[in-house]
């Protein structure tokens, strides 16, 4: 809830945690699939590169990142995701702190 203390509504709610997650992320990092979505290309299992936070513009209802995908990149859930490997503290916290936040069914708005 610290994330979003200062928040007057879904958009600034949606920014804290934007703000929030591109400042502890430290990307790139791997990670693995942990769950379909239907919004998602991605199986179960699939391990991916975590390039970078999806446009503000994207994330107004729900934290998106972007992965390496074929020749370009691509943007899915976070939620989809669990870090991997040599991945730092601060960015699984950040993650696992997201995770929870949706686990509790809250949303923006």
């Amino acid at each position: 809830m610290e994330i979003i203390v200062d928040a007057y509504g879904p958009e600034e709610q949606a920014m804290g945690w934007y703000y929030y997650l591109e400042d502890q992320l430290d990307f790139p990092f791997a990670a693995i699939c942990t769950g379909k979505r239907a919004i998602s290309p991605l199986k179960v299992k699939d391990e991916v590169d975590v390039i970078g936070m999806a446009p503000e513009e994207e994330c107004n209802k729900e934290m998106f990142v972007t992965i390496r995908w074929e020749k370009d990149s691509l943007a899915i859930p976070l939620s989809q995701l669990t870090p991997i490997s040599d991945t730092s503290q601060q960015t699984i916290q950040a993650i696992e702190d997201w995770h929870y936040w949706v686990r509790m069914g809250y949303q923006f708005g």
